[in-house]
């Protein structure tokens, strides 16, 4: 499990590195495709916020059952997953705003899209280097077994970087592999 939380990782910092393209050439007075944000923001509010997130709920909820840890930070993880689904629906709805030709101002929307880059860089940074290295040292085979078996039918195929990619994501799966 923590091998799939791992490749997913590294598969939205890709799609991290394309808003940031996409932040520069706004700041760069260029257009930007805000079809291609959108469908990242499509992307994780179908797949991170259903799949991979609950994954990792499940896992630190395991974890800290079993694990004396801080209030503070026994609530982090799940409170950040919280705050990143919300604010990904935000710039997805200021995105369905642009393509209806609603007028945002560039500033705004750099700032709000930074803002979110920021917070998904910020959360993945913290799960490599603090949450998910102490799970990895601290569960059993038992424990990995057990979790296993509650997942086993919430299993799921990636629809960007799974065998098969969703007609949807098509457009940004050849923008990833050009970038």
């Amino acid at each position: 499990m923590l091998n799939i939380i791992h490749k997913d990782h590294k598969n939205i910092m890709q799609l991290l590195l394309l808003v940031e393209d996409n932040i520069n050439l706004l700041k760069d007075e260029q257009e930007i495709d805000y079809q291609l944000i959108k469908s990242i923001t499509s992307y994780l509010k179908k797949y991170a916020d259903k799949y991979h997130h609950p994954m990792e709920n499940l896992i630190y909820a395991h974890y800290l059952k079993y694990r004396v840890v801080e209030d503070k930070v026994a609530n982090r993880l799940v409170d950040e997953h919280k705050n990143l689904k919300l604010i990904t629906a935000d710039i997805d709805e200021m995105l369905d705003m642009i393509m209806l030709d609603a007028i945002i101002p560039k500033e705004l929307i750099i700032e709000k899209l930074s803002g979110f880059l920021s917070l998904q860089r910020q959360h993945l940074m913290y799960e490599e280097t603090e949450v998910l290295p102490q799970i990895a040292q601290t569960l059993t085979e038992d424990d990995w077994a057990h979790l296993n078996l509650q997942w086993q039918h919430k299993k799921y195929e990636d629809p960007l970087f799974g065998k098969k990619i969703s007609e949807q994501y098509k457009a940004l799966s050849e923008s990833i592999y050009q970038s």
